[in-house]
């Protein structure tokens, strides 16, 4: 397919999803101070329930997902998707008010199934709008708006909900008693109300205006064929018979964990080094930053100078120097080698989904929601370091739970996404799936 003014459209407005959609997301690793302290949860592992509840609605609703967007379209999915995400952010709003941790969990749930929805429709939608081979440049296109939002969206909850926080935590300790302490957290809780019934209301404005726009249709079956079958090539009956697709969704689900580490974790990670939570607050928008960065670079360089498939490589390489680098650092330094794993990660969605989704067809839809599934790697690996942080060297659980990731999004690079692909002979085409 190439590249039409209608198609220029469509990027414009996905990539104004995609900032709807970061701006929610990159809100989880302030929320996790916010959830500890308003909660009064004393385990770093209670706290990172947040990033559980959230990216776990991904496994769960990617597959409904798929059939979701059959019935609707991805349009119309998308505006659906906006309209539960509004639901999801209204109810954490008012649970977390109300200080009911168990019900704010839900809430934050029902936003993860919302974007679960969202992303099984858009991410896609932006890989076959245009040739396959250039998907991660319109990736990265819609990236710059996703991590432009996620630089703000930690600001932004930190001056409407964070200020003071350092004192905030000195007051409540300091609280004469039970009913005194509460009374400072009720109020300290009640903050986070006006800013989730905003976006609420700004969800729903966006739902209504999506579903009105000029955004086409797209049938993925016919957009993102594969290769002609040659030979005895056998028909494909199934997504089982991707190989590259399932294990680019491993790929998925790590990439995702350590994504959510460098950016969620941030924080938690430069308290261990008894840095200010008043700076802490603030690390998952430096780790954006160097996301934005790296996909500028993404922008720039792919595929005039380096492939989707080059592009991942050397992104992983990087993300084990940089993870070296933090584990042999200290305090700030070991800190700013966290957030530069942005620049190490950036290019990585953009370049796995295209990769993992190629040749599907008609089977893009599942594909593309098993493939969301793995987003749930973002609740589980920093889970795991939250629990194991409490009773190992941080550092440690970080480089120990970061290294093994990283090793085999590179195997992905090099030859994962190649699994059950031969060379079709001279004249034919490029490659065929068997």
């Amino acid at each position: 397919m190439q590249p039409t003014q209608n198609n220029k459209s469509a990027i414009v407005i996905i990539g104004i999803l995609f900032f709807v959609f970061g701006f929610v997301t990159w809100l989880n690793g302030p929320l996790i101070t916010y959830v500890k302290l308003a909660f009064g949860l004393d385990t770093d592992s209670k706290a990172f329930m947040v990033t559980t509840a959230f990216y776990m609605a991904y496994f769960f609703l990617a597959l409904p997902s798929s059939w979701i967007l059959q019935k609707t379209g991805m349009k119309k999915g998308m505006g659906l998707a906006l309209m539960v995400m509004a639901v999801g952010t209204f109810l954490f709003g008012q649970f977390a008010t109300d200080r009911n941790y168990s019900m704010s969990l839900v809430g934050l749930f029902v936003i993860g199934s919302g974007l679960s929805l969202l992303q099984t429709a858009s991410n896609p939608y932006i890989s076959i709008i245009g040739p396959i081979e250039t998907a991660a440049r319109r990736i990265s296109i819609v990236g710059i708006c996703n991590k432009v939002a996620g630089i703000l969206s930690p600001i932004v909850l930190s001056a409407f909900v964070l200020k003071g926080v350092d004192q905030l935590e000195q007051k409540v300790a300091s609280a004469s008693g039970a009913e005194a302490k509460n009374a400072i957290l009720n109020e300290f809780a009640a903050k986070v109300y006006t800013p989730y019934l905003v976006m609420s209301i700004i969800l729903i404005m966006v739902a209504l205006w999506v579903m009105k726009s000029s955004l086409p249709e797209i049938k993925s079956s016919e957009s993102n064929k594969e290769a002609p079958v040659v030979g005895n090539a056998k028909q494909k009956s199934s997504i089982f018979h991707f190989p590259h697709l399932w294990l680019g969704a491993i790929c998925i689900f790590v990439y995702v964990g350590v994504e959510v580490m460098a950016g969620d974790a941030i924080g938690t990670y430069g308290k261990g080094f008894h840095i200010p939570t008043d700076q802490t607050k603030y690390f998952t928008s430096y780790t954006l930053a160097a996301m934005l960065v790296g996909y500028i670079i993404g922008l720039i360089a792919i595929p005039k100078y380096a492939s989707q498939e080059a592009a991942l490589k050397y992104s992983a390489v990087l993300g084990i120097l940089f993870t070296i680098g933090a584990f042999f650092t200290h305090g700030y330094i070991s800190v700013a080698f966290v957030a530069a794993l942005g620049l190490a990660n950036a290019l990585m969605w953009p370049a796995i989904f295209p990769m993992a989704i190629k040749g599907l067809g008609k089977f893009t839809e599942k594909g593309s929601a098993l493939l969301i599934m793995g987003i749930a790697g973002g609740a589980i690996i920093p889970k795991i370091f939250a629990s194991l942080k409490d009773h190992y060297n941080f550092q440690l659980v970080f480089f120990a739970l970061m290294i093994p990731c990283y090793l085999y999004i590179l195997y992905f690079a090099m030859k994962g996404y190649k699994a059950g692909q031969v060379k079709i002979p001279a004249g034919l085409g490029a490659l065929e799936q068997i």
